[in-house]
């Protein structure tokens, strides 16, 4: 969508380049959003582990950090923004409300 749409993007595949503590944390800032909104809750992990909203927040941010799995994608950040791109049409009203 992105190319149709000749935007520049810079992939990040979390499995090759870990993802850090640290920018977890930015993102879920920058998204406004809590660890759990982002879990795959369909995962096999998700369900091995019995992890439920009322999981602490560190707990699943580790969690996340030690399997990248869990991490609902694409996460597309713009400057000081992020979105959960699920629908990814909304990743093209983050850019477009960036410009």
């Amino acid at each position: 969508m992105f190319r149709e749409n000749n935007i520049e993007y810079e992939r990040v595949n979390y499995f090759n380049d870990a993802l850090t503590e640290d920018k977890l944390r930015d993102l879920l800032k920058k998204a406004n959003l809590a660890p759990f909104e982002i879990l795959r809750k369909s995962e096999k992990i998700y369900q091995e582990l019995n992890l439920s909203e009322a999981a602490d927040s560190d707990k699943l941010i580790k969690l996340i950090i030690e399997h990248p799995n869990l991490l609902q994608r694409p996460i597309v950040e713009v400057g000081d923004h992020a979105v959960l791109a699920r629908p990814i049409e909304k990743a093209l009203e983050l850019i477009k409300s960036a410009r």
